[in-house]
């Protein structure tokens, strides 16, 4: 690490932002590690003879903030005992608007520029060419506004280059086919915006073993969180959160995640202070405000805030299903008490290695049975009653998955399915597919308990299935899923929560998939669940938008549709 100048460089700048009063070194430290002040100093001093280049603070000193003063003092100033830095890989979370962009190109320069390394390769990396130019344009100004650095440093504009001449070093924005190419020499690489990765590849090429010929590369990883749990991202996420909360140990890497709890309530102003450290001085409180004020006006704008103002992990980036309305129908379900009642299935059976699901759903309660559940009354009565308003849709929701396949789901997924096959939620088939001769054994002995009228099915891979239900005496019928027949019960399983007019009992699964669902709209303003564009499973709700829709039109007598009563509902 180069040493400041005799005396260091003076500091400047106003006292309008937070500083770090006293520095206590990062929790991951090795014993064996040390820190040397010094070399954080520097680092520190070489950031802050820089300037902010946008907005009102443009021209002005770049004082670090106190938690980006404590990431450059933890990451450049622990040294291992042959005096280099400990920590190769930083992963920083944060919400947008805190000052990650220019706290990336100010790594980027002081890597390129500042770091003693000679010819060092530095690389900025994004989604595309156009995210990654994002950090190269700060640095650019960042440079421009320098007068010790523009006199040292060429800007090549259009290759998007930054070169250190005293050293040969320079900074370089790759494309997005740049997985392609290797024989990269690396001393750092910003990643920005993480979670925008369309695969891993990129971040293989340049994380894996391209640094090793350099005694301490770094690997400075900035973004927000995302959507997609499958990604790059969400694994580094985990690796993250697991290192932070002590269930693994990585001493090259350096942990920073920013953001609300799942359990915290997102319209508190508390957790927004908790999620944005830069909260009223890189962005105001107000702003935040008016974005959490807007997103309670609209639904469909709740995950957006969750996912960019407070850093949540969000299923998608428009969330359909407002979770706290669906978890207010969570009233209890005695499937004894449902004994012999009418009810129709919905019957997703996705592929043989993944989740299959069969969804019971009892209309309401008409009178006439021997013995009728009234919910809320926590009694059944053995007269007839009158038809009870307060009456709900109940779901029965079952699911399967294979046996052989679970952990490696759980590892892959990051997903509870064990804990949920523990919990009896979920079911296990023998093998690595799943068995449909036993779940056609099961909903055989579901027909023993239940009167279920019909099963609606979807039509993709379901044949067999299908003739073999018949063969048991069940009533089975297609449903398709495009707009026509998707969106009258999609439609109407929202009113229904709204108005808590169902009850699913709390089923943890059920939930989890109603949380994933993404909704497609055709210009007619018809809606359908997309399975492709949701970024997880949706396959339960989806049969029980398909049962649904059958104990709709037909209820209990068979007689008139609601849709037949008011016609289709427009939301």
């Amino acid at each position: 690490m180069r040493k400041p100048p005799a005396g260091g460089f003076p500091r400047s700048g106003g006292d309008d932002i937070r500083k770090l009063k006293k520095y206590k070194p990062t929790k991951f430290k090795l014993k064996t590690s040390v820190y040397d002040k010094s070399a954080a100093d520097y680092a520190v001093t070489f950031i802050e003879n820089l300037c902010h280049t946008k907005g009102t603070w443009a021209g002005k000193p770049f004082e670090l903030i106190d938690w980006q003063e404590q990431i450059i003092r933890d990451l450049f100033g622990t040294l291992k005992p042959n005096g280099y830095r400990q920590f190769n890989t930083a992963y920083i979370e944060i919400p947008k608007k805190q000052g990650k962009s220019e706290l990336a190109a100010a790594v980027a320069l002081l890597l390129t520029c500042g770091d003693g390394e000679e010819r060092a390769e530095v690389y900025g990396c994004a989604a595309d060419r156009q995210q990654a130019a994002i950090v190269f344009d700060v640095a650019a100004d960042m440079v421009r506004m320098c007068p010790a650095l523009s006199k040292r440093v060429k800007i090549l504009a259009s290759q998007k280059r930054l070169i250190y001449t005293p050293t040969n070093s320079f900074y370089q924005v790759l494309s997005a086919e740049a997985y392609s190419k290797h024989g990269f020499n690396i001393h750092g690489v910003v990643f920005d915006e993480l979670h925008t990765q369309p695969n891993r590849k990129l971040f293989d090429v340049m994380t894996k073993g391209s640094g090793d010929a350099r005694m301490q590369p770094l690997y400075f990883l900035i973004t927000t969180a995302g959507t997609d749990t499958h990604s790059i991202c969400y694994e580094t996420h985990q690796k993250a959160k697991d290192i932070i909360e002590g269930r693994k140990i990585d001493p090259t890497f350096y942990p920073v995640i920013y953001g609300a709890d799942e359990s915290d309530d997102w319209t508190d102003p508390k957790v927004w202070k908790k999620a944005n450290p830069s909260l009223d001085i890189t962005v105001g409180i107000d702003k935040v405000k008016a974005a959490c004020e807007s997103a309670k006006q609209n639904p469909g704008e709740e995950n957006a805030f969750r996912q960019l103002r407070l850093n949540q992990w969000v299923k998608q980036a428009v969330r359909w299903m407002p979770m706290e309305k669906w978890d207010k129908c969570a009233f209890s379900v005695d499937e004894d008490e449902l004994e012999g009642r009418v009810c129709y299935g919905g019957l997703d059976l996705s592929s043989t290695t993944d989740i299959t699901s069969f969804v019971l759903v009892f209309p309401p309660s008409l009178g006439g049975a021997a013995s009728v559940p009234r919910l809320g009354d926590g009694f059944a009565t053995s007269c007839c009653p009158p038809p009870d308003k307060d009456d709900k849709y109940i779901i029965l929701p079952y699911f399967w998955i294979p046996e052989d396949n679970l952990t490696l789901r759980v590892n892959r997924d990051h997903v509870p399915y064990d804990v949920w096959e523990r919990q009896g939620y979920l079911q296990t088939t023998e093998g690595n597919v799943v068995h449909y001769g036993f779940i056609e054994q099961f909903i055989e002995k579901l027909g023993e308990r239940f009167n279920i009228r019909e099963i609606a099915f979807d039509r993709w891979g379901a044949v067999q299935m299908v003739q073999n239900l018949e063969g048991m005496g069940f009533t089975v019928v297609p449903f398709g899923q495009g707009f026509k027949d998707m969106s009258p019960p999609t439609k109407e399983l929202m009113k229904l929560v709204l108005e808590q007019k169902i009850t699913h009992g709390g089923h943890p699964v059920l939930r989890w998939n109603m949380d994933n669902i993404y909704i497609r709209t055709d210009p007619a303003g018809n809606i359908k669940a997309d399975k492709e564009k949701s970024t997880e499973k949706i396959d339960g709700a989806v049969a029980t938008i398909m049962a649904l829709d059958r104990a709709i039109r037909c209820g209990n007598d068979g007689g008139a549709s609601v849709y037949d009563e008011r016609g289709l509902l427009f939301l």
